[in-house]
């Protein structure tokens, strides 16, 4: 083992994973007020809120990110390289460590059959704080891995970023070998716990621990029973108790489920794993291996009738968020579905009261003349399987003390017979049918006017982040989901949050990126509209909707996070926009209204006069999502048509549209500037082409479409269709932190 920098202070890692999502987002709006959804791409976020992008010219795959708010930096692993970062622009005041594969290692990966110029380069996977000077990082070398110490200094100030080559040592272990594999480890005190391949052909999948004083620590070997083609997904330190004896920690994978009936092929189940932090392994028997892994079933699952749930199996991603108690975290997931009929994402959240619970029920056993798996009935030994040696749970003062049969049932039964079920029995988020699976997720808990909410970042496979709000519906023990953004950012890979800097930070295959956590400028410039956007970030000032800030002097805050009525905080209406738009008798005229949020229900009413009452339209209008289309426009049509938007109980005009309905001759005599056959009002030829909002018949069966008096960039508010490569725009994670997001690792990583 390498040499270790001397520190006289250790890092205790965070029990949140950094704020990760996968994805980014496609769509777009100039402005969402409303309890709508906002789009955005990338254009309009760097030209409207401050996105920053930072890419190196001969590198990729920016995925391992860890986010340090005392020296100010975001270190970044990627291609052949270790980055440091400028929280607050990553665009400038970067630094770099280049750390290829020697030629030596490409070579051996290139005759093993891999491509020397895609798959034999370092990945570095894994940073870690390891001291107040230093971090640990790990990477594939070409399939030869390698891990490093990096030193960092201990304040912003300090210029230094270096690797010193005195302190690379083996990675096997520790980092994966294939670059497409994903790195699931934590570091506790000196000790790296992993769960990953520790062979060239990802054949022994194991749970491993390192570095440390004390002895290396795997899984038993080639077990189905243990491990059954795993795929790790994250890993956290979680304590117990007061006492540090008692620290587990926990992995979270998708494996081959053992308990699935033989006959029906191979099916993935969710797992969670724990370990106790102080096992040394057996004394005559599991020497060397854990002596306290247990795992059991996640389940994410909507209930259905006669007990047909519709299973979410295929885990993703998790995030720890940290709550008063550190002992008693909320463990967020990304679940999608495994079957080939029905496709679909969704977002289940956990408690370690309930996961300490499952731990401590009915071992699964099989038995029968069918080998079912049924709860062990049996006497199980003391001390319990599971526990750690401890003076609160007993008086073994180390695990090499328990009994052998303690030891073999171990061995024997690492299965729990009862899952772990979500909060509230069912998923609090989910989509189906959609176009992307949920890949990432980070969680950032706001506090707000009337209680703190935790706001998603969930991000997906075709590149997009989808911003997403928990809001009591009942009570607060009944939630439910409420989108507010989406964010195409790029291809996320990792990311993270800080909530001091209220960023977020993203990574990709092809560069990193930062932008506000908010953008409470784009739910418009009215008290309602900031109102019905329900985002916990944002309030009204009394002139502009804002920055939400707890605490502050500022007297004149309003938000209703919790029902989003504008009618209580402000029942004053603004004015309505008008436009006159002109219609050719006999032809199809389109009046178009889209509202800016698309959870909005629109209506429209009709007057032939302003004295008139307002009434419905008939079965002559075709509804479509932007607007009404009239057949056959008639001179009856002519009057004033009101398009209104209902969304949350409230409901508000959005446009009045005047139309004057003109014979075929008159818009065939169109004349130059000035003419006399132009309808009062239209000044020059060209302003009277744009004031038509309709379909002309064009004399052979087909149809013309005349530009809306609304003018073209009006009309594509709302709507932009951008194409993804769905390969290219698939995201790895995304990070956060306290107060804005926080993640793996640390509050307010995304990743």
């Amino acid at each position: 083992m390498a040499h270790v920098p001397n520190s006289n202070h250790r890092v205790k890692p965070r029990g949140g994973s950094p704020l990760a999502v996968q994805g980014s987002v496609p769509g777009s709006s100039q402005c969402c007020g409303g309890a709508e959804q906002c789009r955005w791409i990338p254009a309009e976020l760097r030209a409207r809120h401050g996105l920053r992008l930072f890419a190196l010219e001969r590198s990729c795959c920016y995925e391992a990110l860890l986010l340090d708010e005392e020296r100010g930096r975001l270190f970044v692993g990627a291609q052949n390289h270790l980055l440091s970062l400028a929280l607050d622009d990553i665009s400038h005041r970067d630094r770099k460590i280049y750390w290829p594969a020697p030629v030596e290692w490409r070579e051996e990966c290139n005759w093993a059959g891999k491509d020397i110029t895609v798959s034999c380069m370092n990945f570095v996977k894994i940073l870690h704080p390891y001291n107040r000077t230093h971090l640990y990082a790990c990477g594939t070398g070409a399939f030869h891995p390698v891990c490093a110490f990096v030193e960092a200094g201990q304040r912003a100030e300090e210029p230094v970023f270096k690797l010193d080559p005195r302190h690379v040592e083996d990675g096997k272990g520790k980092s994966p070998y294939d670059p497409q594999h994903a790195a699931a480890s934590v570091l506790v005190g000196e000790e790296l716990y992993s769960g990953v391949a520790t062979d060239l052909m990802s054949r022994d999948f194991t749970i491993f621990r390192s570095l440390g004083r004390r002895p290396s620590i795997r899984t038993e070997q080639h077990d189905s029973r243990w491990l059954n083609e795993p795929k790790f997904v994250a890993v956290f330190w979680v304590p117990e108790s007061e006492d540090p004896d008692d620290d587990k920690i926990y992995f979270f994978f998708r494996e081959t489920a053992v308990e699935r009936q033989q006959g029906l092929g191979k099916t993935s189940f969710a797992r969670i794993g724990q370990i106790c932090r102080n096992d040394v392994g057996g004394q005559r028997s599991l020497v060397n291996k854990w002596t306290t892994f247990l795992k059991a079933r996640l389940v994410c699952a909507v209930p259905g009738p006669d007990g047909a749930d519709t299973h979410f199996d295929e885990l993703r991603d998790v995030f720890l968020l940290q709550t008063r108690d550190k002992r008693n975290p909320l463990v967020y997931t990304v679940f999608s579905t495994s079957s080939s009929v029905f496709q679909g994402s969704a977002i289940c959240v956990y408690t370690m009261a309930d996961i300490r619970q499952a731990f401590l029920g009915p071992f699964a056993h099989k038995e029968g003349p069918n080998y079912q798996w049924v709860a062990y009935q049996g006497r199980v030994p003391y001390p319990r399987p599971g526990m750690c040696p401890s003076k609160t749970f007993g008086t073994f003062g180390s695990t090499k003390d328990f009994p052998d049969e303690v030891i073999q049932f171990a061995r024997h039964h690492p299965l729990m017979y009862n899952p772990v079920l979500p909060h509230g029995k069912r998923p609090i988020f989910l989509q189906a049918a959609m176009p992307y699976t949920f890949t990432r997720i980070a969680v950032d808990r706001v506090m707000a006017a009337d209680g703190h909410y935790d706001v998603l970042f969930i991000g997906t496979d075709v590149g997009t982040v989808l911003k997403v709000v928990s809001v009591p519906k009942e009570s607060w023990n009944h939630m439910e989901p409420l989108l507010l953004e989406e964010l195409q950012v790029f291809q996320v890979r990792r990311g993270s949050a800080s909530a001091p800097q209220q960023q977020l930070y993203a990574g990709s295959a092809t560069a990193l990126a930062q932008l506000p956590l908010h953008r409470c400028s784009a739910y418009g410039k009215a008290c309602a509209e900031c109102c019905l956007a329900r985002d916990p970030y944002c309030a009204w000032d009394g002139t502009s909707c804002t920055r939400y800030v707890p605490n502050t002097k500022r007297r004149f805050r309003r938000q209703d996070v919790r029902n989003g009525d504008p009618n209580v905080l402000y029942p004053q209406r603004g004015s309505v926009p008008q436009k006159q738009l002109y219609g050719v008798e006999g032809s199809t005229a389109f009046l178009e209204c889209i509202p800016k949020s698309l959870q909005a229900h629109v209506s429209w009413t009709y007057q032939r006069t302003r004295d008139d009452p307002q009434r419905e339209m008939d079965e002559r209008v075709v509804w479509t999502e932007r607007g009404v289309l009239l057949r056959s426009v008639q001179r009856a049509d002519a009057g004033l048509y009101l398009c209104h938007a209902t969304e949350h109980g409230f409901t508000q005009p959005l446009l009045r549209l005047s139309l004057e309905v003109i014979s075929a001759r008159q818009a065939a005599g169109m004349a130059p500037d000035g003419d006399p056959q132009l309808p009062a009002g239209a000044s020059s030829r060209k302003v009277w082409y744009q004031d038509f909002l309709q379909l002309v018949d064009s004399g052979v069966g087909g149809t013309e479409v005349a530009p809306s008096a609304l003018g073209a960039k009006q009309r594509v508010k709302g709507l932009v269709l951008i194409e993804h490569n769905k390969a290219e725009n698939s995201a790895q994670g995304l990070m956060s932190a306290p107060g804005s997001t926080q993640g793996r690792g640390q509050p307010g990583v995304l990743g």
